[in-house]
This record gives structure tokens, sequence and C-alpha cells, in this order.
């Protein structure tokens, strides 16, 4: 498989090494304007592919060479800096999506394509990058909650003293600020959250619940105060993303994708089937009022951004 990869910041360049640790690409293209970076990179994943995978990998300044491709990782945009929240980069990410999806779109095959939205604000970005190209929806596919929804996993394993593979907890909504937990839906192997609480006598009040929801809300400003930006853990959203499509697996991911039309039309995430034809159906998980109501405040800030652009 023919793999493109957009952008080759500190996010990008993460994805490339994550994608290339896969094994699932026969050839890779890392595209960036700055072809002195874009060719760095490549040398420097040609070197560490001696000890994995054998992989095709080409630096590239031009969107000629990502012909070929059946799947497109759009990176590229400026990164969160320390202060800022995913919507301050509103303006200047809308252009860059403007002008790369174009430019994409003009050298893929339109009836194969699927593409892998990256750039923040994530949402946003799925909306503009869905209408820009008209592919349909299920195959314009942002990371979404995927790496939130990791956090709450990881944050609720040290809690409970159980294995992150055995938790379902969703993060649901906006990839940013206004997103909410689905706890009423929250299960360990196959049993509900609060059964487990109570077979195994460990306690989760509502103020340890809120803390949790603090870290999750907060991971990303703590790891981009203390480093600059967050990387790894999109890189890995990202792998496992591409192994569920490639691969065909129908798992069920928290992705973002367009849902609705005109005016109602909304990109977030909720639980959905995702295979080789991209994010093909939405579950809809149970919920008490309040997460409800959360969810439609979360559907309704996503929207208010994408019109204010």
């Amino acid at each position: 498989m023919k793999i493109s990869i957009i952008g080759l910041g500190s996010v990008g360049s993460a994805v490339a090494t994550a994608v290339a640790n896969t094994g699932l690409a026969r050839e890779m293209v890392l595209f960036d304007r700055d072809g002195v970076r874009a060719r760095a990179a490549a040398e420097d994943l040609g070197h560490a592919a001696v000890f994995s995978y054998d992989i095709k990998i080409t630096a590239v300044n031009n969107y000629r060479a990502i012909r070929g491709s059946e799947i497109v990782i759009i990176a590229a945009g400026a990164n969160q800096r320390p202060g800022e929240t995913r919507t301050d980069l509103l303006r200047a990410n809308t252009a860059v999506i403007n002008d790369i999806i174009p430019r994409v779109m003009a050298n893929v095959d339109p009836k194969n394509i699927k593409l892998v939205i990256v750039t923040n604000p994530l949402d946003v970005m799925v909306m503009v990058a869905q209408k820009l190209s008209k592919l349909p929806a299920s195959r314009v596919i942002g990371t979404g909650t995927m790496l939130d929804s990791a956090r709450l996993r990881t944050i609720l394993a040290r809690q409970l003293s159980v294995s992150p593979q055995s938790i379902n907890a969703y993060v649901l909504g906006e990839h940013g600020d206004s997103s909410m937990i689905n706890w009423h839906s929250a299960c360990v192997g196959s049993v509900g959250l609060n059964s487990f609480c109570r077979q195994t006598k460990i306690s989760l009040p509502a103020t340890t619940r809120k803390t949790i929801e603090h870290r999750v809300h907060n991971a990303a400003y703590e790891i981009i105060q203390g480093r600059g930006a967050t990387w790894d853990g999109i890189a890995g959203a990202v792998a496992d993303l591409l192994r569920c499509i490639v691969n065909d697996e129908r798992r069920i991911l928290t992705v973002s994708i367009v849902d609705g039309v005109g005016d109602k039309a909304v990109a977030m995430s909720l639980p959905r089937i995702v295979g080789i034809d991209g994010a093909v159906a939405t579950v809809h998980p149970k919920m008490d009022g309040a997460e409800i109501t959360a969810l439609r405040r979360s559907a309704r800030i996503i929207r208010k951004n994408y019109d204010s652009i």
C-alpha cells in the first residue's frame, strides 16, 4: 500500500515513524514544502527501516509524487504552543487545509482515496476537508477523540489496577475543550464500571471522576508545557487507525467524520465502525441526560467555529 503524509513537523515526523513501524506500507511518500526537511526525514526513516520493515520512502515537495496513494495523512499546519487552545489555530490552519486539499485531490483517485486528518482544530478541519474534497464523509476521517479516549483508559486503568486493554470507555464530541466523557457506557471487561467498582470494592465517587475529567481535558496542555508539543500519542492513534483501515478490522474507534446535512452538519467523535471503506457506521452509546446535553453543547461549539470561517 502507498501512503502519503503531508507535513513533517514534530507531529508529522512522529506519524511517519509510527506508520513505518506498522509494516503496512510498501511505499511511503513524505511531503513538506521544506524539501530539506522532507529529505532529512526520509533519510532518517530509511536508516531506521534497516532494523524493521523494508519500505520505499520518498521525500518530495511537489504533489505529483503522491499519485497512486490509497491513504493520505494530513498533519500540516501550526501546532499548539504553551498557553494556546486548539481553537486558537482555527484561521491559520483553515488556510493550510484550503491550500492542501485541492492539490491532493488533483493527484489521487477520488474513487478509492481515504483522507486521514490530524491538523487541529481537528473537527473543523475535517469539515473543511470533506467539503473541499467532495469525498463521502466516511472517507474523510479525523483521529477525533481516539487519543482523548486512550488518555481516559490509561488514567482509569491506574485507578482500577487493571490493564487499559480491559477498559471500554470513550471521550466523545470535540477533540478539544468541550469533549465529554461517556461514563454511562463505561465498562471493564463485560462489566459496567459501577458494578466493577462494587465487586472490587474500589471507590470512584463523583469527586474522583471530576478529577479524572480534568486530567483528560488538560493532558495535552500539560505535555505541551513540559515538552513543547504532543506527538507520540497522536502518532500512535494514527497508526492504530491505519491498521484498522488497511486490515479491514471493523473495530469501533472514536473517530470524527461529518454527520448531517446543511447547517446541521457537524464533524465530531462518536464510536464508529472503521474498516477498508472508512468509517462506515456509527454506534450510539447509552447516555444519561447530562451527557446528552454535554454532547449537544460540544456539537454546537464545533459548528459555531466552522461557521466563523
